[in-house]
């Protein structure tokens, strides 16, 4: 959905009082899926609505307040130090070092501390150039550390101030970097603690939404910083709710839109100019996108100087997958599709001590059945979606991220830009939003010249899909032998599975399908095709639905349904 997707969600389509009605939540927003998919957004609980609608009030948030905070002396998010890039057989790393840049001693001994030695191919290419103080439109894959390439001159800006600018109690904030999503602007804020270990006098901050306002507001104010992390929608709220804020961005000197094409994607666009008119027209700007769709040139009219220098560090024919990543289908029936799944699972498991899995499903109810039914089955099995509490996710997201031997199972928070190194598998079920969707979510293994393998487990009706990969290395996997014992021990994982979250998985299931337009256009097969899904998980009756919810989808009377 763009440009106007996130005003729809905030009209809310889907008003009732049932708990089950999906997702007006105020998750809005993490990764929308568009092309058809999002004209049911209010019925289907898809992790997609607007990340930033968001005065929440989680009870967990007061004591976990931290575990979203990029404050070093707290060192949840800045713990983990990456492996070094000595050690990596990373097809993106130049012969350059970091050395050899004008970058001062003391950013040089955080960038070693960090790991990091020679540079990868994006920061040996825009480094120099933004070291010199030019815009930058740099279009850059996820995985190949961007990240750092615009962190680390922002740093050296902020550095080179003048100590009056630096001290003064209430600073102005001097380098703001805008992502689209919450799990990207913790990641940014954890890599600017590390390379900040030796500037102790600059602050980093990071503003997302899943955390109450005031909490923020109170945060901000106890510990002014220099640097700034957010997400479009939060700072937005800042900059019209909170006081002298707005007075804050004046003085700021790099403006840094990362993952621009995403950001755009997620209707983000009306935000982001608005934040642009808020910070001074003499400043640096830098924006970083994977792909470079019209509307991304748009921005790049209204956010860089004419003279903004274009660097492209993507190779032609290299912008839809990592090389390294084994890419197979398997496409099955329905009711096979959950012993296929902890089949392939443990055969991955068998085969692989060091196991880093990722189970990407179509919605946030979906992946907690899933995550439900694989813990039932005694693996190691986490979950992230837009309806757990931002604290949690943070917690989860930096587990997986640290770990090996572990199963994350996912909505589309996970599809993009989150750096989780080492995933060995991703195993995608049921058809994704569209192309560009399904090289996200496999864009998370095969990061940085590491080797990655990818399945892709379809229905035969979801079949129609292959063809718009067609052009991607992706082959028909062999089917894995499910032994009888092994479907019943499915079985009985699914009958120990809260009824409550099957009923959810229903309702999700049958608004995500409704809304696309290849399964959705034939109510009466869609409703065969759901009941289909009901009988997968061992249920004998499909759940009822509010009728309410059956009306706003176009389905009231179609042969099949269960209503409430």
């Amino acid at each position: 959905m763009r440009g106007g997707g996130r005003g729809m969600e905030r009209r809310g389509i889907a008003v009732t009082d049932d708990e089950d009605m999906v997702e007006e939540d105020e998750e809005e927003g993490e990764e929308e899926n568009d092309k058809g998919y999002m004209s049911f957004k209010g019925l289907i609980d898809s992790d997609e609505a607007d990340e930033e609608d968001e005065d929440v009030e989680e009870e967990e948030e007061d004591e976990d307040e931290e575990v979203v905070r990029a404050e070093p002396e707290k060192g949840r998010l800045s713990s983990k130090v990456p492996e070094s890039s000595s050690q990596q057989n990373d097809s993106y790393l130049s012969e350059s070092r970091f050395d050899q840049c004008s970058i001062s001693p003391l950013s040089l001994k955080g960038i070693k501390d960090a790991g990091y030695e020679k540079m990868t191919m994006v920061q040996e290419a825009t480094l120099p150039v933004v070291l010199k103080g030019k815009d930058v439109l740099a279009k850059a894959k996820t995985g190949t550390g961007k990240t750092v390439a615009f962190l680390l001159p922002a740093i050296e800006i902020v550095a080179n101030l003048p100590p009056v600018a630096r001290d003064q109690k209430r600073p102005s904030i001097f380098v703001l970097v805008i992502c689209p999503t919450r799990e990207l602007a913790s990641q940014a804020a954890s890599e600017a603690n590390k390379l900040l270990k030796y500037h102790p006098s600059i602050g980093v901050q990071v503003v997302i939404g899943g955390t109450r306002l005031t909490l923020e507001q109170k945060r901000i104010q106890a510990n002014p910083c220099q640097i700034l992390v957010a997400t479009p929608g939060r700072l937005k709220d800042h900059i019209e709710n909170t006081s002298g804020f707005a007075t804050r961005l004046m003085g700021v000197k790099v403006l840094v839109l990362d993952e621009a094409d995403h950001l755009l994607d997620m209707g983000f666009r009306r935000d982001i100019e608005k934040i642009i008119a808020a910070v001074p027209k003499q400043r640096q700007t830098l924006l970083f996108s994977a792909t470079i769709p019209q509307e991304v040139r748009q921005i790049c009219h209204v956010a860089l100087k004419r003279d903004h220098e274009f660097i492209n560090t993507v190779q032609e024919g290299s912008e839809d997958t990592h090389s390294q990543v084994r890419q197979t289908h398997l496409v099955v029936p329905l009711d096979k599709h959950f012993s296929l799944l902890y089949t392939l699972l443990k055969e991955h498991i068998a085969d692989d001590v060091n196991f880093k899995v990722l189970v990407f499903c179509t919605t946030a109810m979906m992946t907690k059945l899933v995550a439900e039914l694989l813990s039932e089955l005694k693996l190691n099995v986490r979950e992230i979606h837009s309806r757990k509490p931002q604290s949690y996710r943070t917690r989860v997201s930096e587990e997986f991220r640290k770990s090996t031997g572990l199963i994350l199972v996912t909505s589309d928070v996970s599809a993009r830009g989150v750096d989780y190194p080492d995933v060995t598998l991703v195993v995608q079920i049921g058809v994704p939003a569209d192309k560009q969707q399904y090289i996200h979510r496999l864009g998370r293994t095969g990061r940085k010249g590491k080797e990655g393998q990818g399945i892709l487990m379809l229905a035969p009706w979801e079949e129609f899909f292959l063809s718009t990969i067609k052009d991607l290395p992706i082959s028909k996997a062999t089917e894995p032998l499910v032994d009888p014992d092994t479907t019943k021990k499915v079985e009985r994982a699914l009958a120990h599975v809260e009824m409550k979250s099957k009923e959810s998985a229903y309702q999700a299931w049958l608004g995500y399908y409704n809304s696309n337009k290849s399964v959705g256009r034939d109510k009466y097969r869609l409703v065969e095709l759901a009941n289909e899904f009901s009988r997968s998980m061992c249920l004998d009756n499909p759940p009822a639905i509010p009728k309410l919810v059956l009306g706003k989808m176009g389905l009231k009377n179609i042969p099949g349904l269960r209503s409430k």
